[in-house]
């Protein structure tokens, strides 16, 4: 795809690597519509924020709304970043801690994907971009319920591209290992060190999936730090 003057809508935009696509994006020409419940320090013309908590499709329907607005309905890239975790057994998981982890990563999915997918297939061009994890694709003790989140996002990625690819709609699933972001302020057991890879190594791998021939299809990127340890 070619991304100069495309639209692109980008949720979990305050920091991490929402806030590194969103950088990157702008930088190759698009048009970019943060959506997230904090706002990112970012001033720029083509870029807007729309305060929005994608647990609630009522929240997400009104971004869309203000999206299409100020940006038009053609909206060919989605990047679902959004995302949270916590950390602990299953045994003695914290349910309002499982029904958030699963309302942000999972269902937010759903309620983006749902809103821009029907003028992506009228235009015969889309890309979704899911981002899961590595616990996406493994069992990690202790994460139970974040890797049963994104266990979930795979499922629906793979199911979803599979719905759509006659409609000449991409859908990219990314798994990162480790990345220095604040994901891991909720995590006790892991401390965050320059190991880790960048937010900006996965926008680069973002842009790098977007920008693929329309017939060329990257369903899964699984992405790790080459030294975790150093």
């Amino acid at each position: 795809m070619e991304l100069e003057g495309k639209v692109a809508v980008v949720t979990g935009v305050s920091k991490g690597i929402g806030y590194a696509t969103v950088k990157a994006l702008l930088d190759e020409g698009c048009k970019v519509a943060g959506w997230s419940r904090s706002a990112p320090d970012i001033e720029h013309p083509n870029f807007k924020f729309y305060s929005t908590d994608v647990q609630r499709f009522d929240a997400v329907k009104a971004a869309y709304q203000a999206t299409v607005g100020d940006f038009g309905e053609d909206i060919p890239i989605l990047v679902n970043n959004a995302g949270l975790g916590f950390e602990s057994p299953l045994v003695t998981q914290d349910h309002e801690q499982w029904r958030q982890m699963f309302a942000t990563n999972v269902d937010g999915v759903l309620y983006c994907s749902q809103l821009v997918i029907p003028q992506m297939q009228k235009n015969d061009e889309g890309h979704i971009i899911n981002i899961a994890s590595i616990a996406g694709a493994t069992g990690i003790p202790g994460m139970s319920a974040y890797c049963a989140t994104k266990h979930a996002v795979r499922g629906l990625s793979h199911s979803l591209y599979k719905e759509v690819r006659n409609d000449g709609i991409k859908v990219t699933c990314i798994y990162p290992g480790s990345v220095n972001t604040n994901f891991f302020d909720a995590i006790d057991s892991v401390t965050t060190s320059t190991n880790m890879m960048r937010p900006q190594d996965i926008a680069e791998t973002i842009v790098h999936a977007l920008q693929t021939h329309p017939n060329y299809h990257q369903v899964d990127i699984e992405v790790r730090p080459l030294k975790p340890k150093g």
